[in-house]
Protein backbone atom coordinates (compact mmCIF):
# COMPACT_ATOMS: atom_id res chain seq x y z
CA UNK A 1 0.00 0.00 0.00
CA UNK A 2 1.44 3.70 -1.03
CA UNK A 3 1.53 5.81 1.58
CA UNK A 4 -0.59 9.05 0.41
CA UNK A 5 0.36 12.36 -0.42
CA UNK A 6 0.63 14.53 2.52
CA UNK A 7 -1.79 17.22 2.79
CA UNK A 8 0.10 21.05 2.63
CA UNK A 9 -1.66 24.15 2.67
CA UNK A 10 -0.64 26.47 -0.18
CA UNK A 11 1.16 29.77 -0.30
CA UNK A 12 -0.32 32.58 -2.88
CA UNK A 13 2.00 32.44 -5.62
CA UNK A 14 1.89 34.32 -8.96
CA UNK A 15 1.60 31.91 -11.21
CA UNK A 16 -2.24 30.94 -9.39
CA UNK A 17 -3.18 34.13 -10.38
CA UNK A 18 -4.32 35.40 -13.42
CA UNK A 19 -2.36 38.40 -14.41
CA UNK A 20 -2.99 41.47 -16.67
CA UNK A 21 0.31 42.08 -17.68
CA UNK A 22 1.37 43.52 -20.99
CA UNK A 23 3.73 40.72 -22.98
CA UNK A 24 7.24 41.91 -23.35
CA UNK A 25 10.57 39.36 -23.39
CA UNK A 26 9.97 38.27 -20.41
CA UNK A 27 6.14 36.73 -22.01
CA UNK A 28 6.92 32.96 -22.14
CA UNK A 29 6.77 31.50 -25.94
CA UNK A 30 4.61 28.44 -25.87
CA UNK A 31 5.61 25.74 -28.24
CA UNK A 32 2.73 23.17 -28.81
CA UNK A 33 3.09 20.34 -31.39
CA UNK A 34 -0.54 21.10 -32.66
CA UNK A 35 0.53 24.14 -34.26
CA UNK A 36 3.57 22.56 -35.69
CA UNK A 37 3.49 22.21 -39.36
CA UNK A 38 7.23 20.96 -40.37
CA UNK A 39 9.85 19.66 -39.09
CA UNK A 40 11.67 22.97 -38.26
CA UNK A 41 8.43 23.33 -35.86
CA UNK A 42 9.01 19.98 -34.32
CA UNK A 43 12.97 20.78 -34.01
CA UNK A 44 11.92 23.39 -31.88
CA UNK A 45 9.46 21.76 -29.88
CA UNK A 46 12.28 19.31 -29.06
CA UNK A 47 15.11 21.70 -28.22
CA UNK A 48 12.34 23.65 -25.99
CA UNK A 49 12.13 20.74 -24.04
CA UNK A 50 15.71 20.00 -23.57
CA UNK A 51 16.46 23.67 -22.52
CA UNK A 52 13.20 23.33 -19.76
CA UNK A 53 14.46 19.67 -18.31
CA UNK A 54 17.86 19.89 -19.21
CA UNK A 55 18.60 23.87 -18.81
CA UNK A 56 20.73 25.67 -20.91
CA UNK A 57 23.97 24.11 -19.21
CA UNK A 58 23.23 20.73 -20.25
CA UNK A 59 22.49 20.74 -23.28
CA UNK A 60 25.12 18.88 -24.96
CA UNK A 61 25.35 16.59 -27.97
CA UNK A 62 26.49 13.55 -25.97
CA UNK A 63 22.91 14.47 -23.76
CA UNK A 64 20.44 13.82 -26.70
CA UNK A 65 18.42 11.38 -26.66
CA UNK A 66 17.68 10.39 -30.63
CA UNK A 67 15.23 7.50 -29.73
CA UNK A 68 13.19 10.14 -28.16
CA UNK A 69 13.17 12.53 -31.02
CA UNK A 70 12.63 10.21 -33.15
CA UNK A 71 9.16 9.26 -31.59
CA UNK A 72 8.18 12.58 -31.58
CA UNK A 73 8.41 13.02 -34.89
CA UNK A 74 6.87 9.99 -36.09
CA UNK A 75 4.07 10.98 -33.62
CA UNK A 76 4.39 7.42 -31.73
CA UNK A 77 4.47 9.81 -28.51
CA UNK A 78 3.15 12.84 -27.28
CA UNK A 79 4.96 16.10 -25.87
CA UNK A 80 4.30 14.91 -22.53
CA UNK A 81 5.81 11.60 -22.88
CA UNK A 82 8.78 13.08 -24.63
CA UNK A 83 9.11 15.44 -21.71
CA UNK A 84 8.25 12.28 -19.16
CA UNK A 85 11.86 10.59 -20.80
CA UNK A 86 13.77 13.46 -20.51
CA UNK A 87 13.25 13.29 -16.69
CA UNK A 88 13.54 9.50 -16.28
CA UNK A 89 17.04 9.82 -18.24
CA UNK A 90 19.94 8.76 -17.15
CA UNK A 91 21.22 12.48 -17.92
CA UNK A 92 18.53 14.16 -15.58
CA UNK A 93 19.36 11.61 -12.58
CA UNK A 94 23.39 11.70 -12.90
CA UNK A 95 23.50 15.91 -13.43
CA UNK A 96 20.10 16.69 -11.18
CA UNK A 97 18.87 13.61 -8.64
CA UNK A 98 22.35 12.19 -7.73
CA UNK A 99 23.27 15.92 -7.00
CA UNK A 100 20.74 16.83 -4.81
CA UNK A 101 18.68 16.31 -2.24
CA UNK A 102 15.38 15.25 -1.99
CA UNK A 103 14.41 18.01 -0.62
CA UNK A 104 16.33 20.37 -3.26
CA UNK A 105 15.36 17.65 -5.99
CA UNK A 106 11.63 18.37 -5.45
CA UNK A 107 12.04 22.32 -5.68
CA UNK A 108 14.36 21.77 -9.01
CA UNK A 109 11.45 19.33 -10.71
CA UNK A 110 8.27 21.09 -9.82
CA UNK A 111 10.32 24.33 -12.10
CA UNK A 112 11.26 22.02 -14.47
CA UNK A 113 8.20 20.14 -15.14
CA UNK A 114 5.36 22.39 -13.49
CA UNK A 115 6.74 25.59 -14.20
CA UNK A 116 6.53 26.90 -10.72
CA UNK A 117 8.74 26.67 -7.40
CA UNK A 118 7.10 24.60 -4.30
CA UNK A 119 5.12 26.19 -2.20
CA UNK A 120 7.21 26.12 0.76
CA UNK A 121 9.04 23.67 2.97
CA UNK A 122 5.71 21.76 3.59
CA UNK A 123 5.03 20.85 -0.02
CA UNK A 124 8.87 19.68 -0.45
CA UNK A 125 8.80 17.07 2.41
CA UNK A 126 5.74 16.11 1.54
CA UNK A 127 6.94 15.53 -1.93
CA UNK A 128 10.07 13.86 -0.95
CA UNK A 129 8.34 11.20 0.77
CA UNK A 130 7.02 10.24 -2.91
CA UNK A 131 10.42 10.11 -3.85
CA UNK A 132 11.84 8.03 -1.20
CA UNK A 133 9.05 5.24 -1.62
CA UNK A 134 8.67 5.25 -5.34
CA UNK A 135 11.88 6.52 -6.43
CA UNK A 136 12.89 8.94 -8.66
CA UNK A 137 10.85 7.06 -11.66
CA UNK A 138 8.30 7.32 -9.50
CA UNK A 139 8.10 10.93 -8.52
CA UNK A 140 8.06 12.12 -12.79
CA UNK A 141 5.62 10.36 -13.33
CA UNK A 142 3.50 11.45 -10.17
CA UNK A 143 4.42 14.90 -11.77
CA UNK A 144 3.68 14.37 -15.38
CA UNK A 145 0.49 12.21 -14.44
CA UNK A 146 -1.31 14.68 -12.00
CA UNK A 147 -3.56 17.56 -12.77
CA UNK A 148 -1.62 20.47 -12.40
CA UNK A 149 0.14 19.73 -15.31
CA UNK A 150 -2.63 18.39 -16.64
CA UNK A 151 -4.47 21.44 -16.39
CA UNK A 152 -1.64 23.98 -17.76
CA UNK A 153 0.60 21.92 -20.16
CA UNK A 154 -1.79 18.96 -21.24
CA UNK A 155 -0.31 16.25 -23.67
CA UNK A 156 0.79 19.17 -26.56
CA UNK A 157 2.60 22.06 -24.82
CA UNK A 158 6.20 21.96 -23.75
CA UNK A 159 6.52 23.08 -19.81
CA UNK A 160 7.69 26.75 -19.28
CA UNK A 161 8.08 29.07 -16.23
CA UNK A 162 4.61 30.55 -15.42
CA UNK A 163 4.34 34.64 -15.03
CA UNK A 164 7.93 35.23 -14.21
CA UNK A 165 8.72 38.62 -12.91
CA UNK A 166 11.81 38.96 -11.55
CA UNK A 167 15.21 36.84 -11.24
CA UNK A 168 16.92 34.35 -13.71
CA UNK A 169 14.13 31.72 -15.09
CA UNK A 170 14.21 29.08 -13.80
CA UNK A 171 15.96 26.76 -16.70
CA UNK A 172 19.26 28.82 -15.86
CA UNK A 173 19.43 28.52 -12.53
CA UNK A 174 22.07 25.56 -11.92
CA UNK A 175 21.20 22.54 -10.76
CA UNK A 176 24.49 21.29 -9.46
CA UNK A 177 26.72 22.14 -6.06
CA UNK A 178 23.89 22.79 -3.31
CA UNK A 179 25.58 23.24 -0.01
CA UNK A 180 24.35 19.90 0.54
CA UNK A 181 26.21 18.36 -2.52
CA UNK A 182 29.56 20.44 -1.68
CA UNK A 183 29.41 19.42 2.38
CA UNK A 184 29.10 15.68 1.32
CA UNK A 185 32.09 15.67 -1.50
CA UNK A 186 33.85 17.58 1.47
CA UNK A 187 33.37 15.28 3.64
CA UNK A 188 34.42 12.32 1.36
CA UNK A 189 37.77 13.77 0.31
CA UNK A 190 38.31 14.22 4.04
CA UNK A 191 37.91 10.70 4.68
CA UNK A 192 34.62 11.67 7.03
CA UNK A 193 37.10 13.95 9.82
CA UNK A 194 36.11 17.59 10.11
CA UNK A 195 37.81 19.74 12.11
CA UNK A 196 36.20 19.37 15.25
CA UNK A 197 36.75 15.68 15.27
CA UNK A 198 40.42 16.34 14.33
CA UNK A 199 40.77 18.74 17.28
CA UNK A 200 39.03 16.21 20.14
CA UNK A 201 40.87 13.64 19.60
CA UNK A 202 44.00 12.53 21.23
CA UNK A 203 45.98 13.39 18.21
CA UNK A 204 48.07 16.83 17.88
CA UNK A 205 46.07 19.41 17.49
CA UNK A 206 48.40 21.19 15.17
CA UNK A 207 48.44 17.85 13.24
CA UNK A 208 45.02 16.65 13.56
CA UNK A 209 43.66 20.16 12.02
CA UNK A 210 46.56 19.80 9.24
CA UNK A 211 44.64 16.93 8.01
CA UNK A 212 40.97 17.83 8.28
CA UNK A 213 41.19 20.64 5.89
CA UNK A 214 42.73 20.29 1.90
CA UNK A 215 46.13 20.47 1.17
CA UNK A 216 44.99 22.58 -1.78
CA UNK A 217 43.36 25.26 0.45
CA UNK A 218 46.30 25.41 2.53
CA UNK A 219 48.22 25.80 -0.82
CA UNK A 220 45.81 28.63 -1.96
CA UNK A 221 45.74 30.30 0.90
CA UNK A 222 49.83 30.65 1.32
CA UNK A 223 50.00 32.02 -2.48
CA UNK A 224 47.33 35.04 -1.96
CA UNK A 225 48.89 36.06 1.55
CA UNK A 226 49.57 39.76 1.52
CA UNK A 227 53.13 41.14 1.83
CA UNK A 228 54.25 43.99 2.81
CA UNK A 229 54.82 45.52 6.92
CA UNK A 230 51.60 44.78 9.23
CA UNK A 231 50.68 48.48 9.66
CA UNK A 232 48.40 47.47 12.57
CA UNK A 233 51.11 45.91 14.22
CA UNK A 234 53.61 48.36 13.72
CA UNK A 235 51.27 51.04 15.07
CA UNK A 236 50.40 49.29 18.58
CA UNK A 237 54.20 49.20 18.65
CA UNK A 238 55.09 52.72 18.31
CA UNK A 239 52.36 53.62 20.52
CA UNK A 240 53.80 51.39 23.30
CA UNK A 241 57.42 52.32 22.72
CA UNK A 242 56.37 56.19 23.20
CA UNK A 243 54.09 55.59 26.12
CA UNK A 244 57.20 53.62 28.23
CA UNK A 245 59.89 56.84 26.64
CA UNK A 246 60.74 58.95 29.53
CA UNK A 247 60.80 62.81 28.41
CA UNK A 248 63.58 64.89 29.62
CA UNK A 249 63.48 67.82 31.99
CA UNK A 250 63.83 70.30 29.62
CA UNK A 251 60.50 69.62 28.08
CA UNK A 252 58.62 68.91 31.84
CA UNK A 253 56.06 71.98 32.78
CA UNK A 254 57.81 72.41 35.85
CA UNK A 255 61.59 73.42 34.34
CA UNK A 256 62.46 76.64 33.56
CA UNK A 257 61.96 77.79 29.67
CA UNK A 258 65.35 78.79 28.12
CA UNK A 259 65.30 82.44 27.02
CA UNK A 260 66.58 83.88 24.07
CA UNK A 261 68.72 87.46 24.49
CA UNK A 262 68.39 89.89 21.42
CA UNK A 263 72.43 90.53 20.26
CA UNK A 264 73.21 93.77 18.89
CA UNK A 265 75.13 93.59 15.31
CA UNK A 266 76.93 96.00 13.44
CA UNK A 267 75.24 96.01 9.76
CA UNK A 268 76.57 97.57 6.48
CA UNK A 269 73.63 100.19 6.64
CA UNK A 270 70.80 101.64 8.91
CA UNK A 271 67.28 102.53 7.92
CA UNK A 272 65.13 103.64 9.93
CA UNK A 273 61.06 104.94 8.46
CA UNK A 274 60.76 108.63 9.04
CA UNK A 275 64.98 109.25 10.04
CA UNK A 276 66.56 108.28 6.85
CA UNK A 277 70.68 108.21 7.64
CA UNK A 278 73.10 107.04 5.33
Amino acid sequence: MSIPLLESTPITQNQRVDGYEVPNEDTPQIYRSTDAISNTDIDAIIWAGYRQIFSEHLILDSYRLPFLESQLRNGAITVRDFIRGLGKSEVYRSLVGDTNSNYRLVDISFKRFLGRATYGKDEQIAWSIVIATKGLNGFIDALVDGDEYRQNFDNDIVPYQRRRFKDRPFNLVNPRYADYWRNRELSISLGATVYYQAAVTGQSVQRGVRGAIPSNFLTMAASIAPGGLNYQRSQDRARNYISNVDLPEAYSQTAAQPTVKPTKVNLPYSYIPGNQTV
